[in-house]
């Protein structure tokens, strides 16, 4: 017998239940990192801060600059949509651009909510990237974005194409050298990029197994042992 598929109210009801989840913890632990864990992590926090700014060589600055241009939200947003179009064209499935519309929302969503509800300043060295909101520090919308591209474009090829996933290796460098270059950069502690690497990585899978399982097989179990 094959396995039902939920309908897509149901779908919609986990997907509400895990985003006001994972919300929830984020915000709980930016207001514990900006209240009870700010003289324990965040002084390990500063730490790291002071320790990159030292590092800090013209080289390094132009690399940290290409790092986070991968993390702004336009080429995050442009590459996944990209894919999504160039897939649900060639499967004629709509479920790649739900897949990114949601990924994407939910992400902004939980970012807004952080930025908002804990406000913590930037890291106590230069910021080189300018124009930044000073108690914006936590998370880090460019590592949930560059989380994203990642997982995103991973989770539409292996859906869609059942490529070996070592490949996905080499994406994996996308949100490393984002979160690498955040730091360099002091636009943000090492626990706010931490944050949007773990809640992106949540929140991507909960939605690629929900509405991308929907394209899948459904999983038909082996017959009985004789």
């Amino acid at each position: 017998m094959m396995e039902r598929r939920r309908s897509w109210p149901a779908t919609g009801g986990l997907l509400v239940v895990g985003w006001l989840v994972v919300a929830a913890v984020v915000v709980g632990w930016g207001w514990l990192l900006t209240q009870h864990l700010e003289g324990s992590v965040g002084a390990v926090d500063d730490d790291v801060a002071r320790w990159l700014a030292d590092e800090r060589t013209p080289s390094l600055t132009d690399a940290a600059e290409v790092g986070t241009y991968v993390g702004e939200t336009i080429v995050g947003a442009s590459v996944l949509a990209l894919v999504a179009v160039v897939v649900a064209l060639w499967r004629r499935t709509w479920l790649p651009a739900v897949f990114v519309a949601l990924a994407e929302a939910g992400l902004g969503g939980i970012y807004w909510l952080g930025t908002h509800l804990d406000p913590r300043e930037r890291p106590p060295v230069k910021v080189l990237d300018q124009g930044l909101v000073p108690d914006h520090s936590f998370p880090s919308g460019h590592t949930g974005t560059a989380m994203a591209i990642f997982l995103g474009v991973a989770f539409l090829v292996w859906t869609y194409t059942r490529l070996a996933r070592g490949w996905a290796v080499l994406l994996a460098l996308v949100p490393l050298a984002c979160v690498a270059a955040r730091l360099y950069q002091g636009a943000h502690h090492l626990s706010d990029v931490l944050t949007s690497v773990a809640y992106a990585a949540v929140w991507i899978t909960l939605v690629a197994r929900l509405v991308l399982g929907r394209d899948l097989p459904p999983h038909v179990p082996p017959p009985p042992a004789r």
